[in-house]
């Protein structure tokens, strides 16, 4: 999900609270994703990492580390690390997915190959747990290194539990927690780690970092249906095609009668698309109230967010981390 429009005050106050920070994270990411005999990597690197993103996980690192106190440098190498997972993962998924836009822009597969994709993923794979070395903290490198093998698996389940209309939201939760929670609450949890916060400092953050990418997953699934292309920077309807179950899908196939059901079961478990379908899949949804009640769940998840931060120090940055998670469900109130 894109952050890029006019209302993204949080986030651009969040950026601008940690612009050194975040330029020291540009530079990194300059430096680190260098290969001396590979110059296809830099440049299948700079066309996604230079792509608009708005780096939010890496600068939940630094502001868990800073609300922390930490006064130290790796907070840099960890944020560095966590954006690099996050790059290595979107240049995976849209392999698998065999996407063709990614921020509003041709993806990596598209103009250049699978193969240079799934590569050059692994090897930020790579740069990445190089950075968590550096830091000489096990404990950031065992979290970290966990997150990415979560990911994977949250990916792995969403591949066998796609196209099954027998999915269901306990199902989705798993596959969220996977491919995008982890890496929301390993980027706060080692923000703490490296400040070496208090044991309930860092699992506020951990829990802050997990309700918060729930949310965010949930609201990018919402906006699958009712967002537009310039917003959330990829082709409306995208899942549908992909025939993804995402959350609105699964609670509008939770209340089908026999002929809706049957309507599911051909677009999405057969994959026989017409025209017209999409139309009718978003008529069925807002007649079970199914986008309704995805957003009524992503709010849910923003409040236990914002409980888990006020386990944290009073500061302007536990303030515009507040801001944030709002923001996030905001954007489709």
């Amino acid at each position: 999900m894109s952050l890029d429009d006019k209302a993204t005050k949080p986030h651009d106050r969040l950026a601008a609270a940690l612009n050194a920070e975040m330029n020291a994270v540009d530079a990194m990411i300059g430096q680190r994703m260098v290969s001396e005999h590979a110059p296809r990597i830099p440049e299948v690197t700079a066309h996604l990492v230079g792509a608009g993103g708005k780096r939010l996980r890496p600068m939940l690192t630094l502001a868990a580390a800073k609300l922390c106190g930490y006064d130290g440098p790796f907070h840099v190498h960890l944020a560095t690390a966590v954006e690099f997972i996050h790059t290595a993962t979107l240049l995976h998924d849209d392999v698998v997915d065999e996407s063709l836009q990614r921020r509003g822009r041709p993806t990596a597969n598209l103009l250049w190959d699978n193969k240079s994709s799934v590569l050059v993923g692994d090897y930020l794979f790579a740069r990445a747990f190089q950075l968590m070395t550096d830091t000489q903290n096990i404990r950031v490198l065992s979290i970290l290194s966990n997150a990415s093998a979560v990911i994977t698996e949250g990916e792995v389940l969403q591949l066998t539990a796609a196209q099954d209309l027998a999915t269901d939201a306990g199902t989705y939760l798993k596959v969220v927690r996977g491919k995008t929670a982890a890496l929301f609450s390993a980027a706060t949890e080692v923000g703490g780690v490296i400040a070496g916060a208090p044991e309930e400092q860092i699992r506020a953050l951990f829990d802050y970092g997990d309700a918060l990418g729930i949310a965010f997953q949930m609201v990018d699934d919402l906006l699958d249906y009712s967002g537009t292309s310039d917003v959330i920077g990829k082709n409306v309807g995208d899942d549908f095609r992909e025939r993804k179950l995402t959350l609105p899908v699964i609670k509008a196939v939770a209340k089908a009668d026999a002929e809706e059901r049957a309507f599911w079961s051909r677009v999405i478990e057969k994959g026989d698309q017409q025209e017209g379908d999409l139309e009718r899949a978003m008529a069925l949804m807002a007649k079970h109230g199914a986008l309704k009640e995805t957003r009524a769940e992503a709010i849910a998840w923003i409040e236990r967010a914002r409980a888990a931060l006020r386990l944290l120090p009073e500061a302007p940055l536990r303030e515009m981390l507040d801001d944030l998670a709002d923001y996030i469900v905001a954007r489709v109130r």
